[in-house]
């Protein structure tokens, strides 16, 4: 290879490079919010932006259980708006929104966000979620909001691990073939005993009483 060519190539891996991370930072902090890749969905409409919306599904494969949907949404206008429902179109899929305070409608403040998904947010948990959405699918979630209306985006399926594995269901059965763990024998074996030990002391206490 000339030397004319070794340096285009590396200019258009610099320019690849270069890209890559004014991608990562114009993502900002509220990609790192939700700890996963910048390059999710994303939308705005009016004041309304969603960002890194993803359906995450069972992290084992084949089990059947609820799913959720992640994302951030931003409400950059001077009143607050609630989000009255998030809807899988295409689906019968039913989904269950729960605020961070656990009741009352999940409220997006006037400039400020709301994080759904992971621990001490906001949930939406879709209840028949193994039937609605399948692993490296894009799925099509519309979020309803009191003003702005309908947000619609095609959201990326993806399984509850890696990244994603602090922001999947919260319920996740055990995966077939399982077997108890230790902990939970030991635990099991410990109740046992202490019922044993219980009616063990009901006779000593009887032959208390016989001595008197």
């Amino acid at each position: 290879m000339s030397r004319s060519l070794r340096r285009g190539a590396l200019a258009a891996s610099a320019i690849v490079f270069s890209i890559a991370v004014l991608s990562a930072c114009g993502a900002g902090n509220d990609a790192q919010t939700l700890g996963v890749k910048p390059d999710n969905a994303a939308v705005t409409v009016d004041d309304v932006k969603i960002q890194n919306a993803l359906v995450i599904t069972q992290p084992h494969q084949g089990v059947k259980g609820p799913a959720v949907v992640s994302a951030t949404v931003f409400n950059n206008g001077s009143t607050p708006q609630t989000l009255d429902a998030i809807t899988l179109p295409g689906t019968t899929a039913t989904v269950k929104l729960t605020p961070a305070e656990g009741t009352g409608p999940i409220t997006v403040p006037a400039l400020g966000s709301v994080v759904i998904g992971g621990a001490g947010n906001a949930t939406a948990v879709i209840e028949n979620g193994t039937e609605a959405a399948r692993n490296g699918d894009a799925q099509k979630v519309v979020f309803k909001l009191s003003k702005t209306g309908d947000v619609g985006l095609s959201a990326f399926v993806v399984p509850a691990t890696s990244y994603f594995k602090d922001f999947g269901p919260s319920i996740v059965p055990a995966p077939p073939g399982a077997t108890p763990t230790a902990s939970a024998s030991a635990e099991a074996g410990h109740g046992e005993g202490e019922g044993e030990a219980g009616h063990g002391a009901e006779p000593s206490g009887e032959a208390t009483t016989a001595g008197h």
